[in-house]
Formats: C-alpha cells, sequence, structure tokens
C-alpha cells in the first residue's frame, strides 16, 4: 500500500536529481538516482558502524562496516563517516547496479521506485539471487506491483523467517519505510 512517507522519501531522490544522478553524498561523485533512493531505503535498516563488528545474522558469522558492507573487512577495522559514504555509493554503483541493468532489459526506464527497491534487495541478498527471482521475472514481464509482493519472500535467513527482514522487505516499521512499501508507492496509479 503507498503511504506518504515513502512517496517523500522518493520526492527528496527526485528533487535533487539532475540528469538521473544524485548527489546523495558531500563530497563525493553523484550516483543514480535509483542508487540513492536504495542508500535512502537500506541504511535505517543495516545501521552505520564506523567500527567492524561480527554480524552473527547470516547462516555464517562474517565481519561487516559501515552500512552492511562484509567486503575485504577484518576484525578491529575502523572507518570515518566519508569512507562510509564512499564505501557503499561505490560498492552499489560499481558491483549491485550494473548487474541488474544487464539482468533487466530496460532498466532505466522502469519506475524509479522499482529500481531502488531491487538495488536494496540485492544488497542484502546478491544480484544472483535478485535476477533469478521471481520479483524479477514478473518485473520482464511488466508487472511492477506484483514483483514488489514478490520481493517480500526474502524474509529468512538460515532458513528462519524473522521479523526483522519481514519488516524491512514489506511495510516497514514505526520509524523506517519498507522496501515493499517504497516500491509500490512509487507505481503508476
Amino acid at each position: 500500500m503507498p503511504s506518504k512517507r515513502a512517496a517523500k522519501l522518493l520526492a527528496g531522490v527526485v528533487a535533487t536529481a539532475t540528469a538521473g544522478m544524485v548527489a546523495i553524498f558531500p563530497g563525493q561523485p553523484a550516483v543514480h538516482d535509483d542508487t540513492a533512493l536504495a542508500i535512502k531505503i537500506m541504511q535505517p535498516w543495516e545501521g552505520r558502524h564506523l567500527v567492524a563488528y561480527l554480524d552473527t545474522l547470516p547462516t555464517k558469522p562474517v565481519y561487516t562496516i559501515c552500512d552492511g558492507d562484509t567486503t575485504n573487512v577484518r576484525k578491529g577495522m575502523v572507518e570515518t563517516t566519508a569512507g562510509c559514504d564512499k564505501r557503499t555509493a561505490g560498492k552499489l554503483e560499481r558491483d549491485y547496479r550494473p548487474y541488474l541493468v544487464k539482468c533487466v532489459a530496460n532498466w532505466d526506464k522502469a519506475p524509479l521506485s522499482w529500481r531502488g527497491s531491487m538495488l536494496t534487495l540485492s544488497w542484502n541478498v546478491g544480484v544472483g539471487a535478485t535476477c533469478n527471482s521471481t520479483a524479477v521475472k514478473l518485473a520482464k514481464a511488466g508487472k511492477y506491483r506484483e514483483s514488489c509482493e514478490a520481493a517480500t519472500a526474502f524474509n529468512k535467513a538460515g532458513g528462519k523467517t524473522l521479523r526483522g527482514l519481514v519488516n524491512r522487505r514489506e511495510m516497514g516499521d514505526a520509524t523506517r519505510p519498507g522496501e515493499a512499501e517504497v516500491c509500490v508507492t512509487g507505481l503508476p496509479t
């Protein structure tokens, strides 16, 4: 169901976009509008950690830093706010977005809300899982609303449904919009 808070989030990205690019972090290069939206959706869910911590939520514990980044992270690692901004934006632009653009024909013509939601989903489950998901198959058929709903199936870790992932994938919680909430809010009616 569309929401005012998701509409506000989308409007903020659209208002600051120039030729589809957004300067989301001060002093950092601009990113695609869908990357900016993904960051705004996922940061409240991931939480920002400037010191590496051992995330025990996945089936295999892994050191994590910044906004849920696990690439080349080791125990005791420390990052700055600007360093986290650069890691998150750079990783989404370099390691996630190009693969989704490749697996979804006409990616840039899909609704911004859907693209941002798929990017944040891929940050959590990987581009392979996202590209091979029912959500992407439905989107390829032009069924974006159904695609938004199908992405909510990614709510488990270690085979167990987790309330936090249900909230993140669906309609959020009292303080954070969920991926499906943002996804459906930006769809044409």
